[in-house]
């Protein structure tokens, strides 16, 4: 079996290129509409060569002594020039004639042009019968191999006509001698199918490698396609930075993390966008490889601290050497948030078994002790300090009572209750109770903004009443010192959210993050259940919970769905406290 050459393997085998250069001889090169536009501008460029080859020679010409050409012949040639151009533009543009035909038709009449002009100015001894070659030529350009050798044969039997004419005697001219005749034929003969035969090939070189130059801009624009895809597509950010640290570009994710445009992140540092500290930048890029390739920080976005974690690496040329740094970040607050979820909910339920034996341990003593104190109350013929003791002992585990109650409350939630009820009215009378309420003082402003009126939510009312108590009565603790109380509620994405807005002190981050938190309490005298009996039963509503704080204010929202899953209580609520500043 014969060899494979290497141009089979790669798809361009011997037999196959030459199957492809007897095509391309055979045929225009490119496509017809792209050999009339060809054919049209060469029209123009017919024009223009002739005008500035003519006039130059005429100048000559005419101001010597014996002027080979006059004036009346050199407005001949270009009469006839500006007349064959009319005929060539309107055969291409109002007739049917293919272009590979009327490619040979403008060809032959160019031909015939040069050997009327060599004709009237000496014809074997005129200096235009250079003119051939030039026509030669792009027809061997724009025709291929085997035309040009025809347009080289016409061009030659045409001169060798001229030439024999001119030695007879029939046309204008010195007759050349023999011998001067012979080398003229021989000269042009050569010089004609030499000027084909190496355009031709010439040509075929170009074509070949503006093909080659077409399909790698073509790999190249998918390549870069390709590239700009898959990074715009990547859902993380992704960075790149000089040697300084400065972003010198950034994917679309990467601006939607941020929130900026490339305005105000392209050639600022990365410290400055908030992405790393500073001195973690120094850190990183002292080191080669980088010892810290992950790592997180905290950033200001839209004025709420988020978590930004992201990896490091440094971008290398094709010759390894460190162009910049590439820095891919994500945003892990959701993950932050939901990590934080998740601990509140294995902490409330270890609390919640604890309270619930506790309570069921201390319930029993503590109902005797209550029990048998209030009988030593009645007993006659106590002194006044016995009676203020015992008094005492009742109050104390009367709190104790309310106190286990709200243990329970929290450990063994009641069976949800669900009914269709009038939340824009709830929201409203629980407005007017707490105005009249020994929770609200006299510096404390209550107000209520319900839109629309009335709404029907499908929920347990009971619970729900309870979820305002407590939100209220910590509102109302909040501000010491006065302010308002804003009770709104507004149905939202399929669901209704009632928001409490107190303008009373802020929280701290660490204080936001323990607010669901049970027994944990920010007042005096409070038993910190409040908040995470709130959590739990906005948990069992399906629905969720989000705290908005600062230096100064506190805005706690609750959205409820309005078609909660009233059959079964599930075990991991949809709900989430969304924890945002």
């Amino acid at each position: 079996m014969p060899a494979q050459s290497s141009d089979s393997v790669t798809g361009g085998g011997t037999g196959r290129s030459r199957s492809a250069a007897r095509e391309n001889d055979a045929r225009p090169a490119g496509s017809n509409a792209r050999l009339g536009d060809q054919l049209l501008r060469l029209i123009g460029v017919r024009i223009a060569i002739v005008t500035s080859v003519l006039l130059p020679a005429f100048l000559i010409d005419v101001s010597a002594e014996g002027a080979s050409l006059t004036f009346s012949e050199l407005l001949e040639t270009a009469a006839l020039t500006y007349i064959a151009s009319l005929v060539y533009m309107g055969l291409r543009l109002w007739s049917r004639i293919s272009p590979a035909a009327q490619a040979y038709v403008q060809f032959g009449g160019d031909l015939l042009l040069v050997s009327f002009l060599v004709a009237e100015t000496g014809g074997a001894t005129s200096p235009f019968s250079s003119l051939y070659l030039l026509v030669i030529a792009v027809a061997s350009v724009m025709l291929r191999r085997r035309s040009g050798v025809i347009i080289a044969s016409g061009a030659f039997a045409l001169y060798a006509a001229l030439a024999i004419a001119s030695s007879r005697g029939w046309i204008a001219g010195d007759p050349p001698s023999l011998e001067r005749l012979a080398y003229s034929l021989l000269l042009h003969f050569l010089g004609f199918y030499a000027i084909a035969l190496l355009t031709a090939l010439l040509a075929r070189d170009v074509a070949r490698v503006e093909r080659q130059l077409e399909e790698t801009s073509g790999d190249l624009a998918d390549l870069e396609t390709l590239h700009r895809d898959v990074i715009a597509s990547v859902p993380s950010g992704l960075a790149t930075t000089d040697l300084e640290g400065r972003i010198t570009s950034i994917n679309p994710a990467g601006r939607a993390i941020l929130e900026r445009v490339d305005s105000d992140l392209l050639g600022r540092h990365v410290a400055e966008v908030g992405l790393m500290d500073r001195t973690v930048w120094d850190d990183l890029i002292g080191t080669s490889p980088p010892e810290r390739p992950r790592s997180e920080s905290q950033v200001e976005i839209a004025d709420e601290t988020r978590v930004i974690g992201f990896s490091f690496a440094e971008l290398l040329d094709h010759e390894a050497r460190r162009r910049g740094f590439t820095l891919v970040f994500q945003d892990l607050t959701p993950w932050r948030r939901l990590e934080e979820q998740l601990r509140i909910k294995d902490r409330m339920a270890a609390v919640g078994e604890l309270a619930a034996g506790l309570a069921h341990e201390i319930g029993n003593p503590l109902a005797a002790i209550s029990g048998s104190v209030q009988l030593l109350s009645n007993v006659p013929g106590r002194t006044a300090a016995e009676v203020r003791l015992l008094r005492i002992v009742l109050q104390e585990s009367q709190r104790l009572n309310r106190t286990i109650k709200s243990f329970l409350a929290y450990a063994r939630p009641a069976p949800r209750r669900f009914t269709s009820f009038d939340i824009g009215a709830l929201l409203a009378e629980h407005a007017e109770l707490l105005r009249n309420s020994k929770e609200r003082e006299a510096h404390h402003e209550v107000e209520v903004d319900v839109d629309p009126p009335a709404f029907e939510l499908l929920a347990d009312r009971d619970r729900v009443q309870q979820i305002l108590w407590n939100l209220s009565r910590n509102a109302l603790r909040a501000m010491k010192h006065g302010g308002r109380l804003r009770i709104s509620g507004r149905p939202e994405n399929e669901g209704y959210t009632i928001r409490v807005e107190d303008t009373g002190l802020g929280m701290t981050y660490e204080q936001r993050a323990k607010l669901f938190h049970p027994y944990t309490s920010f007042f005096d005298g409070g038993v910190g259940i409040g908040m995470a009996i709130v959590y739990r039963i906005v948990q069992e509503h399906d629905g969720e919970i989000e705290v908005t704080t600062g230096a100064q204010g506190t805005t706690i929202a609750v959205r409820l769905p309005v078609q909660p899953n009233v059959t079964t209580l599930p075990e991991t609520p949809k709900g989430a406290a969304d924890f945002t500043r």
